[in-house]
């Protein structure tokens, strides 16, 4: 193989959740400028019909509206893949939800949410799409698994946001199990820990990452470039974890 495509993701599928807005939808917009063809969820229809919108105009995509917090949402999200592709090269779980509260006040109900959606869900999605990532998987072309933990589950953050900091260090955990065990599969597992980019929680910061910057990490890690690269949590935060 020439340089030319060490980082060439052309003709590969993927699958990126919460992929309506912020990381999601600049990690979708990326992989279909790098030539792959992208399914995207989210839970809300409205914003999932803008998004396929916008990605259709720069490169084959699927949209399909799930809640990947329930059983059924999974199932449906899944099952449609499954009944449209016979092999799945790359999943991104990005789909994710955060809860804000002084301690005294955290409702048990947050906890729930934030980590059955956060850490559950990533497992379970993962789980029921394995027999397609499985069946694109080589030992010289891995498929890829990439979950989207954050710099908050790497440093103590500043927003009583017990749950979702808790949720991924989770993540960041779980990635390092699914690798340990998926590696003679030729499945690579491996974590991207953002920091502020620009989304409806962070939309009150100044300087934040650019798109280019996710997408970029993500498409490394997707690509031949990453392909002995499992078991990795990659900080994305311009430094914001080492203060």
């Amino acid at each position: 193989m020439s340089s030319d495509d060490l980082f060439s993701i052309k003709g590969k599928t993927a699958v990126v959740t919460g992929g309506s807005r912020g990381i999601g939808l600049m990690i979708a917009r990326g992989f279909l400028e790098a030539g792959a063809k992208v399914y995207i969820t989210a839970r809300k229809a409205e914003q999932v019909a803008a998004a396929d919108e916008e990605l259709n105009k720069i490169g084959p995509t699927v949209s399909l509206v799930a809640d990947l917090s329930t059983e059924e949402g999974l199932d449906h999200f899944a099952n449609g893949v499954a009944s449209s592709e016979p092999a799945l090269h790359i999943l991104v779980n990005n789909a994710g939800a955060a809860w804000g509260a002084p301690i005294e006040e955290y409702p048990a109900s947050g906890f729930d949410k934030v980590l059955g959606l956060n850490v559950k869900g990533v497992f379970e999605l993962t789980k029921r799409l394995l027999p397609l990532l499985e069946k694109a998987a080589t030992p010289e072309d891995p498929a890829r698994v990439v979950n989207i933990g954050s710099v908050d589950g790497i440093r103590v953050p500043m927003l009583e946001n017990y749950a979702y900091s808790a949720s991924k260090a989770g993540v960041h955990m779980l990635t390092r199990h699914l690798a340990h065990h998926l590696v003679d599969r030729h499945i690579n597992v491996n974590a991207i820990a953002p920091g502020p980019f620009p989304s409806k929680m962070t939309a009150f910061m100044g300087r934040v990452g650019r798109p280019d910057d996710m997408a970029g990490t993500a498409i490394f890690l997707c690509s031949r470039a990453g392909s002995y690269l499992t078991g990795a949590v990659i900080p994305v935060d311009g430094g914001v974890s080492t203060r």
